[in-house]
């Protein structure tokens, strides 16, 4: 808790006393926000159903289109709503499709973005840094990860101004107001038997729970999806369609698409496992849209029933019910396609609570590198481990090591627009001087760049670093200086490995010890010491919210 003089604290009591409905906003709002999702995150049955959002932004684009088919002579049922209640009709098919409705009077959508992420990771520690300096916050993800100010808290034009006014007054220059008016607003819509419906929400199912979604107008972009199809409006103006499937049947559809079919079985189980506990822990990264995963790399890749395998399966199978914890909670189940020889420690790529299950390990059964006595921080130590190209489990997959070279120019204009995006206060520079690596994690990854423009030095940290700059796959890397003919100097070369943030499991790696013989927890325990491989039970806890503890770092 803050103590009771600290301004912001008394701000934020101050908005919960004053805290009202925007009478003119209120039918509107009810659009564009939906309803918060509620989760049980102690229940643990294997079949639990997902809420996976599968179409993140329909809408957002006039000519959006998504068919949705029956499969095999099966017949689609349409549930929506009327002003008489539920309805229902069923087709073969329906073809949803956006016009934009105009609205009576013209509505001022507004948020305050307090900051800007490149992973939910990294937003859900910087919500916690502004909750513990006594600010409501909600994480969105309109097209990035951001932390906003709770909309149902700072619910005034005169609220948010005051909040802003508040950080302003303390040194804050990133956090802003984003301001829209609407005059119109996307209304979703199909046309069956020549009667269009209008509709912000609808629920498909079929009798055989297969149903195909075509996106656009190419019959090759289509998927399959087990369960049930809702479609729903989200936070930012436009709609989401979730696929309500359960666990197991979502596996089906992520399990292949992030680890291969040629991975050793007992890889697969691995990864299986891993998905899984994945999925459970974290199905809170979109209650602000109202369904819980969704579908890419900033969740899983998952693409439903469209290509399952008998190999994936079997795995699904031989682990069903399967999940990864620590201390009797589920882990955060990380993993990346390639670590580069060593694994990095939570902390080396984003903020928040360390998981102690989350460290370095260097990836090799040979005893290539002790990182007791010959620790990465140190830069020669780093060169000679980069220098290494053999002696790892991953050191025959092409992004082991790799060099990407990038001009001053390039760098520039990649980090403008970095900075223009978080509305930092130098993203009006246009050119780099210098760039330097400050600080390096004890695994080797870097934690602090350093970037001397013409309006001042820029700090990029962490898992920024990747956002930032484009040539590093990877946080994994050190610079070498290009110079012109004239030796002034022309860019800089990125020496690195590993693909991915290089927490928890390396994909690549886990090839190498199946390949052994190793089983599917002998692999999770290398890459997660001190965890247990444990069926789904009432006592293992999903996730639970840690004490915002106030960073050394202002968010």
């Amino acid at each position: 808790m803050q103590q009771s003089g600290n301004p912001l604290q008394l701000f934020s009591d101050l908005t919960r006393q004053t805290l009202k409905t925007w009478a003119s906003a209120a039918l509107m709002s009810a659009c564009l926000v939906g309803v918060a999702a509620t989760t049980a995150w102690g229940q643990s049955n294997a079949d639990r159903v997902l809420k996976v959002g599968v179409v993140q932004r329909f809408g957002e684009k006039p000519t959006d289109t998504l068919t949705l088919k029956a499969t095999g002579g099966d017949r689609l049922t349409i549930n929506y709503a009327t002003v008489d209640g539920p309805a229902t009709l069923t087709t073969d098919s329906i073809k949803l499709q956006v016009a934009e409705r105009p609205l009576p009077v013209p509505l001022v959508d507004e948020r305050v973005v307090l900051s800007t992420h490149r992973s939910f990771e990294s937003a859900e520690a910087s919500a916690l840094e502004w909750q513990a300096r006594g600010i409501e916050t909600e994480v969105a993800n309109p097209d990035r990860w951001q932390v906003w100010a709770k909309r149902d808290v700072y619910n005034t034009p005169l609220l948010r101004r005051l909040l802003l006014q508040s950080l302003q007054a303390q040194g804050d220059t990133t956090t802003h107001i984003q301001t829209r008016v609407l005059r119109q607003m996307p209304q979703a819509y199909w046309i069956l038997n020549g009667y269009r419906y209008n509709r912000h929400q609808l629920e498909v199912t079929s009798g055989n729970n297969v149903i195909q979604v075509q996106e656009g107008d190419r019959a090759n972009n289509s998927r399959l999806y087990g369960g049930r199809l809702r479609l729903q409006l989200n936070a930012y103006g436009s709609y989401t369609l979730v696929n309500d499937v359960p666990l197991e049947t979502y596996l089906r559809g992520v399990v292949p698409h992030e680890i291969g079919i040629s991975a050793p079985p007992t890889a697969i189980e691995a990864q299986a496992i891993l998905a899984r506990t994945y999925a459970l822990r974290n199905l809170r990264r979109f209650t602000i849209d109202n369904y819980e995963i969704c579908a890419s790399t900033d969740c899983q890749v998952y693409k439903g029933l469209t290509e399952v395998f008998a190999v994936s399966d079997r795995a699904i199978s031989a682990t069903r019910g399967e999940v990864l914890t620590y201390n009797n909670e589920l882990v955060d189940a990380l993993y990346s396609s390639n670590a580069g020889g060593v694994t990095a420690p939570f902390n080396d790529v984003w903020d928040g609570p360390e998981r102690p299950y989350l460290r370095a390990v260097v990836d090799s059964v040979a005893n290539s590198w002790d990182l007791s006595s010959r620790p990465l921080q140190n830069e020669q130590n780093f060169r000679a481990f980069m220098n290494l190209k053999k002696g790892f489990n991953e050191d025959d997959w092409e992004l082991f090591r790799w060099r990407e070279e990038a001009t001053l120019q390039g760098i520039a204009e990649f980090l403008q627009k970095f900075l223009q995006r978080r509305n930092h206060p130098m993203a009006k520079m246009k050119t780099v001087q210098q760039v330097r690596v400050t600080e390096r994690s004890p695994a080797g990854r870097v934690l602090k760049m350093e970037v001397q423009t013409d309006v001042g030095v820029v700090e990029v940290f962490k898992d920024d670093i990747r956002n930032a700059f484009y040539p590093p796959i990877s946080t994994l890397f050190y610079l070498d200086p290009i110079y012109n003919p004239d030796r002034s100097l022309k860019g800089y070369a990125f020496v690195g490995g590993g693909f991915g943030h290089g927490v928890g499991l390396s994909q690549s790696g886990s090839y190498r010890l199946g390949r052994l013989g190793w089983s599917s927890q002998q692999i999770l325990n290398f890459y997660f010491p001190g965890t247990q491989v444990q069926p789904l039970n009432d006592s293992i806890v999903f996730w639970q919210n840690p004490s915002p503890v106030a960073s050394q770092v202002a968010p």
